[in-house]
């Protein structure tokens, strides 16, 4: 018996001819290459972003250092937790919010990630709100005036560091109220600090440092403010 063979219009294209079952292998397939050259594409792109900030790192003080360093607190070393020391300390460093800006858009250069969901993430809610704190407290730019009350920045501070828990256990972050205690500049300024601290919370900050102080850690606290000059 002869073969019968379909006919084939010579006028259209030959892979018109393929089944709908081949057009969607051949369209997955193509998808998936494609797909694939733009993941390796913004890999390689995300990673020459990420190696210049990093040759900026090497100024001391720049975006790249300091967003470098908050990283380096959350990591640890390795160790379970985030260093809080020395995040703390590295946002103390920064000026204002504009340089604060600055260093996010570094963060983001860096490591592919937000600073701040990083924060949220790495912090309990009493060591972020902390960390929010210090940056509030900053002028706009550098060598301006501080748009937020600065007492009420360090009595949030504070209250942070009283509310601090250990895992289901209450806690003080004496660390955190030693940093707020060598920011504030004269006892004036500590009696400012009070005054907000009540308004903010309605309670009196002597009372609570008393109650949360361990180990004589008051009389330590005190030091510190009444070796300040009075204005």
């Amino acid at each position: 018996m002869q073969e019968i063979i379909p006919y084939q219009n010579p006028n259209v294209p030959k892979e018109q001819g393929l089944s709908l079952k081949e057009k969607l292998l051949y369209s997955a397939i193509g998808l998936a290459v494609l797909g694939g050259g733009v993941y390796f594409g913004r890999k390689l792109i995300l990673n020459k972003v990420a190696n210049k900030e990093e040759n900026q790192s090497f100024e001391d003080g720049s975006s790249a250092t300091i967003a470098k360093q908050i990283k380096m607190a959350f990591e640890n070393d390795g160790w379970f937790g985030t260093n809080t020391t020395a995040l703390r300390n590295a946002l103390r460093q920064i000026s204002s919010k504009d340089e604060f800006a600055k260093i996010q858009k570094s963060y983001q250069k860096l490591y592919n990630s937000n600073l701040l969901k990083d924060m949220a993430d790495e912090l309990q809610s009493t060591e972020y709100n902390e960390m929010l704190q210090i940056i509030a407290g900053k002028p706009p730019k550098k060598g301006q005036a501080p748009t937020v009350n600065a007492y009420d920045a360090w009595a949030k501070r504070l209250k942070a560091a009283f509310d601090k828990s250990y895992g289901f256990l209450p806690g003080t972050d004496g660390d955190a109220v030693i940093a707020v205690f060598n920011e504030i500049p004269t006892q004036t300024a500590f009696i400012q600090t009070a005054v907000s601290y009540k308004k903010l919370y309605g309670t009196n900050i002597i009372d609570d440092m008393k109650a949360e102080a361990e180990f004589g850690q008051y009389s330590d606290w005190m030091k510190i403010i009444t070796t300040k000059k009075k204005k």
